[in-house]
């Protein structure tokens, strides 16, 4: 007998087995089924007798018997069904009537971990690092919208990928930004993974020596649709600063100590070049072609001994001429 579920109050759940009581919800040998103690928080919080639990990717059918422990209404939908009550069908396009559903959980194959299907439709198929794992989830998450009735709840529990010798996927906050366009985040939970592998010692000995992780949780990302009237807030959108104009520059850069001399040489840098820009700004100026304007005491015509292109009076003018 296992142990009884109890309601976690924090984001970090850890469950000491796959299934809880009499250890009748789903199949515990079945590759990537979901603890049972999960479905069984989420439908106490979000639902209540009698409502209608949608799981378009069933499985083992876990959702089916946690739903049916709680007194709620169940549907199943797969595409390798395992047992008579989970329905054939394809995730993308679910036979049900628009807001018909009062919870919708679903739990995806994680990109190509492992092989749930021969159907060439399974999106477990689909590669994340080539973009197409994400367009089909889009699609799915898009019928979860569809089907969800206006101020109820989903939740997605998935976890990231890394496979040796492959760029790493985090396959969570991609889904969580696709499932952001079509409902609001209510909270995420982390939720430790007791699968067999993490249990093989020769696994951890290969992460220490290929200086890699193990993925040791997966998300539970907890959504809610608009109600009627309500509209859906777009998350903002934040800009970072890749570069700095020149006046927003400090004047003088901060520099190691015994830098003293550094800085007065790069000072003169700054200076020499302002003064070069500025004679080349100068040279485009016709002073030449301007009229000269005799003044007081000089002669009509005759040069000003200083520089009379610029009209000043000559050191021997101004109160008058020497006489000869």
């Amino acid at each position: 007998m296992a142990k009884r579920p109890e309601l976690m109050t924090t984001t970090l759940w850890d469950f000491p087995s796959q299934q809880y009581g009499d250890e009748s919800q789903g199949d515990k040998n079945y590759r990537g089924a979901t603890p049972a103690y999960i479905q069984w928080n989420l439908l106490q919080r979000y639902t209540k007798a009698g409502e209608l639990v949608v799981d378009p990717m069933c499985g083992s059918g876990t959702t089916l018997d946690v739903a049916r422990d709680l007194g709620r209404r169940g549907l199943g939908f797969d595409l390798q069904p395992t047992r008579p009550d989970i329905a054939l069908c394809d995730a993308r396009t679910l036979p049900l009537e628009d807001g018909s559903a009062d919870f919708v959980f679903v739990d995806p194959p994680y990109s190509t971990h492992l092989e749930y299907s021969e159907d060439p439709r399974c999106v477990g198929k689909l590669d994340a690092r080539d973009g197409s794992y994400y367009e089909a989830m889009g699609m799915v998450i898009a019928e979860i919208d569809r089907i969800l009735k206006p101020g109820r709840h989903m939740a997605l529990y998935v976890s990231d990928s890394f496979q040796k010798g492959k760029p790493f996927c985090p396959i969570g906050f991609d889904l969580f930004s696709i499932m952001c366009a079509h409902f609001e985040p209510v909270d995420i939970v982390c939720v430790t993974r007791r699968n067999r592998t993490l249990l093989r010692n020769h696994w951890h000995t290969s992460a220490v020596e290929g200086n890699y992780f193990l993925r040791g949780f997966n998300y539970l990302f907890i959504m809610r649709k608009p109600g009627i009237g309500e509209r859906l807030v777009p998350r903002p959108v934040i800009h970072t600063k890749t570069e700095t104009t020149e006046r927003e520059r400090p004047k003088t850069a901060i520099l190691p100590s015994g830098s003293a001399n550094i800085d007065r040489n790069r000072r003169k840098r700054i200076s020499r070049k302002m003064r070069e820009e500025q004679k080349t700004q100068g040279e485009g100026r016709e002073w030449s072609n301007r009229p000269v304007e005799p003044k007081r005491g000089n002669r009509p015509g005759r040069p000003d001994p200083r520089g009379g292109k610029f009209g000043r009076p000559g050191k021997h003018d101004g109160g008058g001429r020497r006489k000869p």
